[in-house]
């Protein structure tokens, strides 16, 4: 790959994109519906994981009305409960896992003086515990969540990271469309992560940049 500018920060989504989502979510997502059908709360079988996993991304809102449209407020607002409580149950129990090649391309980066942030629409114990459950939240300067800061997009959540680090240039790195837009949105370079499995046909259009492993990333960058 040829080489480009060298940004002063790296921004990286975190389903998709560092943390190989589906290693946990698919014993979450059992977990979550045996308990809500245990409290009344959702009588129909287990949607198909696939559903989930294919919602990630989007705010966790728009997560329960695409896995469960039949799903009630009361039911969509407990999976909210148990989804965070069961991740970070089998979190610390050992399960799940970053992509190949995360934590020494991270490493690599933050040798090189770039400033690394995580950028996500998911709920803040989440995405502050992956990192650091997995041994890589030191390698960040900052962990930014949709669930913290209140945000309706990835965009705003990323404009208010920008303006509160004074980031002048920076790479937004994810798998979805949402990261792109959000790179696209606030002037930045934008690199798509196309290894993730789950995302939509065309989700990455636009994206300036596309890699097949997360350790490509490190090629991306000028010496």
């Amino acid at each position: 790959m040829s080489s480009i500018q060298m940004p002063e920060a790296v921004l990286f989504d975190l389903d998709g994109t560092l943390f190989q989502t589906e290693s946990l979510l698919i014993p979450v997502h059992r977990r979550v519906f045996q308990t809500l059908r245990e409290e009344g709360l959702y009588p129909g079988e287990t949607p198909p994981v696939e559903r989930l996993l294919g919602s990630l991304g989007m705010l966790l809102e728009h997560i329960w009305e695409k896995v469960m449209p039949d799903g009630s407020p009361e039911a969509r607002h407990r999976a909210n409960e148990l989804l965070l409580r069961y991740e970070l149950e089998e979190l610390e129990a050992g399960t799940g896992r970053l992509y190949p090649g995360v934590p020494e391309t991270l490493r690599k980066l933050r040798d090189r003086g770039v400033r690394l942030f995580v950028a996500s629409n998911g709920l803040e114990a989440y995405v502050k515990e992956v990192p650091r459950l997995r041994g890589v939240a030191d390698l960040f300067e900052g962990f930014y969540s949709a669930g913290e800061y209140g945000t309706a997009s990835k965009t705003e959540l990323v404009r208010i990271l920008l303006k509160e680090r004074g980031i002048r240039s920076a790479w937004m790195v994810g798998d979805r469309s949402s990261d792109v837009e959000a790179g696209k949105g606030n002037g930045l370079f934008v690199v798509g992560c196309d290894y993730a499995g789950f995302r939509s046909e065309g989700e990455l259009e636009g994206a300036d940049a596309v890699v097949g492993s997360f350790d490509e990333l490190d090629g991306l960058l000028s010496p």
